[in-house]
């Protein structure tokens, strides 16, 4: 891509002619600025890591029953699927306007309307039945037995255990018995 004020350069290597761009300063842009030796530099402003300033990826939730995953960031797009479950654990791996490229928990992708999520944290009960347990032990009683594909409010995780709530039931599951959050992440 060409820039204001940018030339081509033909550069002969050997037997090869390479066309390098040449950059020219334009006058318009203010001037470098030296500093003085125990002078501090100014402070560089960090670039957000999306269009909405959130970062990516993240873990968010349906917020309604239904939702269209569709081909592209738009309704223009066709609908790929459709989603018939609210609170459903997404990962949001990109953004485009108001629309939220994302990846369920089979690894399919495509795009939603922002409007359709929720930021409040939930998550799926992986592979196999779990139990929930009174306690962050594996020796702890259950309090109820998880079929996979449950959806699990998220309350905190502290090391490899996590606090949910189903049905007014709260316990806790180990971190690698759900979908919807990271190896590492901790939920305060």
């Amino acid at each position: 891509m060409a820039h204001a004020g940018s030339a081509i350069r033909l550069i002969q290597i050997g037997a090869f002619a390479l066309a390098l761009p040449v950059l020219a300063l334009d006058p318009s842009l203010p001037a470098a600025q030296t500093l003085t030796e125990g002078e501090a530099a100014p402070p560089v402003q960090a670039e957000p890591e999306s269009e909405s300033g959130l970062p990516l990826p993240r873990f968010v939730s349906l917020r309604a029953p239904k939702v269209n995953l569709r081909t592209g960031p738009g309704v223009r797009y066709p609908i790929d699927w459709v989603y018939n479950r609210a609170g459903l654990p997404l990962e949001i791996v990109d953004e485009f306007g108001t629309w939220r490229r994302i990846r369920d928990w089979e690894g399919s992708e495509g795009w939603v309307h922002q409007s359709m999520l929720s930021g409040e944290r939930m998550v799926m009960i992986r592979d196999k039945r779990r139990l929930l347990r009174k306690e962050p032990d594996p020796a702890a009683p259950g309090v109820a037995l998880l079929a996979p594909g449950v959806i699990a409010g998220l309350d905190r995780c502290a090391d490899a255990w996590c606090r949910v709530e189903v049905e007014q039931k709260i316990g806790w599951l180990r971190r690698l018995e759900v979908y919807g959050l990271y190896p590492e992440e901790t939920i305060p």
